[in-house]
């Protein structure tokens, strides 16, 4: 593993150890597993540490599995210019539960987590706008959910108003 993940590693672990659940290795990229109530301390001292440096969150995005009893994980992906490193954050959240909002740490992550809402259903607490973003305000469920119906609805435009929507399975 690279140096400067050797040493977000320890640094992470010696100031979090508790709120840090998994840490895990695959080709020369550092995944951790936090608990949802270190998240923000977390993040911030990425972001603000004067040897890391994690500034740029390059993606923010969700995974579903129906499965488990914590459905959502929520991940992170942030960047250090000064180390060329990336560092996953990853947080997961039950049915309902919202994950606390990173848009105080970044503004692009607001619209990761309209998104994330929008796609996966995810909520996050605190988000100045928790509205949807790529679907229609009156689309029902989150069309990446491993249990979402696997149809599809052609979408009606103003020059096919009077010929309804087919619904293709």
């Amino acid at each position: 593993m690279i140096e400067s993940l050797e040493r977000t590693e320890a640094r992470l672990g010696d100031k979090f150890g508790g709120g840090i659940l998994e840490v895990s290795h695959f080709r020369d990229e550092l995944t951790f597993l936090i608990a949802k109530e270190s998240l923000i301390d977390i993040l911030i001292f990425l972001k603000e540490d004067a040897e890391l440096k994690y500034i740029f969150l390059t993606d923010l995005t969700a995974t579903d599995w129906p499965d488990r009893e914590e459905r959502h994980e929520v991940v992170y992906l942030l960047y250090s210019f000064e180390s060329h490193s990336y560092v996953r954050i990853k947080v997961r959240a039950k049915e309902g539960v919202k994950v606390p909002t990173a848009s105080g740490i970044w503004d692009v992550a607001g619209w990761f987590e309209r998104e994330v809402y929008d796609l996966f259903g995810v909520e996050f607490e605190g988000h100045p706008d928790m509205t949807r973003i790529l679907t229609a305000d009156g689309f029902e469920g989150h069309p990446l959910r491993k249990d979402f119906p696997l149809t599809y609805e052609k979408p009606q435009f103003s020059h096919s108003v009077d010929e309804p929507p087919e619904v293709v399975k």
